[in-house]
């Protein structure tokens, strides 16, 4: 669909869990022909195992996209940790040669609560991971792809962020991860200014509520944060999208692919809803 794909370098971080929002972009990049990065932190991380995909299942899925005909590597970091994510974007330049694409779809999404609840340990793994692995990630591959040199048509490059419909409204017992979604599009705006001097485009894509594993733990949760069955809570949000469905991971994907290729060459600093109409502004 995006002949200028093909070849591409792509990271994508939290691409570690099967049927995860992560792995649907990576897979859909490597069906363009682009040679793709998978990432997830390693077992050991103090979120449990809720939230993280292991360092099997990224050999798994690796091996799953290189099956289905695509180029595919994987190398497990912990995004809070600077030195960790400067060898994640050098184990990508050493596999593919360059870093051409970020797409910073790593999270924790499953710290919900009360604010006055809230722990402050818990408020910090949710903005370190969501916000402040993001800047890391940018800083470190947006430096890779300031120094390689320009495609006629295509640029420098391309970072996108997945921030959330929680980018551009507040909700309920999400206080921490709506913060973090908040704060990542006011980082991919001030990015995309100090970088298009480079013809780097940076862009966030907003999705609404997609029901992967996590989507499911989150669904189970407001729902019982609201007292109904999650059949009722569903339901309640599909009748305020206008589009009639909740959104899929292959939404997000598309987005990701437009942004990515030469046809979103002049697309900068944006954050692009996919959300059926449920978030416009």
């Amino acid at each position: 669909m995006y002949d200028d794909l093909r070849a591409k370098s792509v990271l994508v971080t939290g691409s570690g869990r099967r049927g995860g929002l992560g792995i649907a972009i990576a897979a859909r990049f490597a069906r363009e022909g682009a040679n793709v990065m998978l990432h997830d932190v390693a077992p050991a991380d103090e979120a449990e195992g809720a939230n993280v995909g292991s360092e099997s299942e990224l050999a798994a899925a690796a091996r799953e996209i290189c099956e289905a005909g695509g180029t595919a590597a994987y190398h497990a970091a912990d995004l809070r940790d600077e030195g960790q994510v400067i060898q994640l974007v050098d184990a990508v330049v050493a596999a593919f040669g360059g870093i051409d694409i970020l797409v910073n779809n790593a999270g924790v999404g499953f710290k919900f609560g009360p604010l006055l609840d809230m722990s402050a340990a818990d408020w910090d793994l949710v903005l370190d991971v969501n916000l402040r692995g993001a800047f890391l990630a940018m800083k470190h591959a947006g430096r890779q792809m300031v120094a390689q040199p320009e495609r006629q048509g295509w640029g420098r490059g391309r970072i996108i962020s997945i921030g959330s419909r929680a980018s551009k409204s507040g909700s309920a017992w999400a206080g921490a991860y709506s913060s973090s979604k908040h704060g990542l599009v006011g980082l991919t705006r001030s990015l995309a200014l100090e970088l298009a001097p480079h013809a780097i485009t940076v862009n966030a894509v907003c999705p609404n509520h997609v029901t992967t594993q996590l989507g499911s733990w989150q669904n189970d949760f407001m729902a019982q944060a609201k007292g109904q069955t999650v059949d009722d809570y569903l339901a309640d949000m599909r009748s305020r999208i206008p589009l009639g469905r909740v959104g899929e991971a292959s939404d997000t994907a598309n987005a990701c692919a437009f942004l990515a290729s030469g046809q979103a060459i002049y697309v900068t600093g944006e954050a692009m809803n996919v959300s059926g109409g449920e978030e416009y502004h």
